[in-house]
């Protein structure tokens, strides 16, 4: 098989590489991460003028092609950089559930605002004591004429506290884990009876716990059919879990290169660490498994583009989410051991990178649930 990037795909990576190297660096970022917004909106519409936020999407939405290994070329250089833009809950989760709901001219609306860079979306999907479980859902909503209204709580709402709209998903019927009844409906984020308590996380990102009490919305606003959009969800967070995979590629390649660097810089007893044989041989383990990791992402990426059977594309995603968050274990907590002290400082960019991989290795899922879920398909 041809592992190598297009022509196109090696463009798109150099694009990315250039643009860290000239307005991405570590300073920049802190700065970013401490503004107001928590990400910079002028490289968010950079990003639109280089056509980054159309990758995710098709040539028939406006997009440029939407191919799962494009896909992974960006964020792995995302992860790389340790970048904060709310590329993830906008252009991939968020526009990925868009683009399978909704139709005509408002999915024509929506997705160009995304891909122009003009809208800001957030994902409300996971619940309180819902885990890893897509279907358990317990906020409800209650249709009433022309009307609907949505009552419940969502947590870690990924890039809540900026977004324009929130794509929520709330039960129109069934039990609490019933497969059949859930909806998804696009909100304006100002709707009366939406309440947020915003927060930074761990790894410099914005994210809300939202509240919803007697939200009322048109009926138009459900995207697609009536309580059938589990089916569309899972397949979004899929595409989204492959990009976070390829995310944690990028950061974990970062963290074994800064270590290495340290490593021959670092002396102890007049002679560099690089030199004994013991740390060579721990760096040596933390780039076997950067190279496997990256190898069975790359796997899943040209699965999700193949003629495979949806149980084999999630199945491929699992094995690649599992695999990765191995690596994060082994990877970052070396580069943390061999930094020492310096590494755990806010002022060493190997912690943030450490924070932001243990951030990935839960979202998601972390390795222990997609080994079942591998297991169980």
């Amino acid at each position: 098989m041809d592992f190598s990037y297009t022509e196109v795909q090696q463009m798109l990576q150099d694009q990315v590489q250039k643009f860290v190297h000239k307005s991405y660096d570590f300073d920049s970022r802190n700065s970013i991460v401490a503004s107001e917004k928590g990400f910079s909106a002028e490289h968010w519409q950079l990003f639109a003028e280089l056509g980054w936020l159309a990758v995710p999407f098709t040539e028939e939405d406006g997009g440029l092609g939407g191919s799962a290994v494009d896909l992974m070329v960006i964020m792995e250089e995302f992860g790389k950089a340790n970048l904060v833009e709310p590329y993830l809950a906008t252009a991939v989760l968020s526009g990925c559930l868009v683009a399978q709901l909704a139709e005509g001219e408002t999915k024509e609306a929506l997705l160009g605002g995304i891909i122009g860079g003009e809208s800001q979306f957030a994902c409300a999907y996971a619940e309180p004591g819902s885990r890893f479980n897509l279907a358990s859902v317990t906020s409800s909503a209650t249709t009433s004429g022309d009307q609907v209204t949505i009552n419940g709580n969502k947590t870690a709402v990924e890039n809540a506290p900026n977004a324009d709209k929130l794509v929520v998903i709330a039960r129109e019927s069934g039990d609490r884990f019933a497969s059949s009844g859930i909806s998804a409906f696009l909100v304006d984020a100002g709707t009366e009876g939406i309440s947020m308590r915003s927060y930074a996380t761990v790894d410099g990102k914005r994210a809300a716990e939202v509240s919803f009490n007697n939200v009322v919305v048109p009926v138009n606003a459900r995207l697609g059919a009536a309580g059938e959009a589990l089916p569309a969800l899972r397949v979004a967070v899929d595409r989204a879990t492959l990009a976070v995979s390829a995310e944690a590629v990028g950061a974990l390649e970062a963290l074994l290169q800064k270590t290495v660097e340290y490593s021959k810089t670092r002396k102890q007893f007049g002679t560099p660490i690089g030199s004994f044989q013991a740390l060579q041989h721990r760096m040596a383990d933390m780039f076997v498994q950067c190279q496997m990791a990256r190898s069975i992402v790359i796997m899943a990426a040209m699965s999700l583009d193949s003629a495979d059977s949806a149980q084999q594309k999630t199945r491929a995603v699992s094995a690649a989410k599992s695999r990765v968050g191995k690596a994060i274990k082994l990877v970052g907590q070396e580069a943390i051991q061999i930094h020492g002290g310096i590494g755990m400082t806010e002022e060493l960019d190997v912690g943030h990178l450490f924070k932001r991989v243990t951030a990935l290795d839960l979202l998601f899922g972390d390795e222990e649930f997609h080994l079942q879920r591998f297991a169980s398909l």
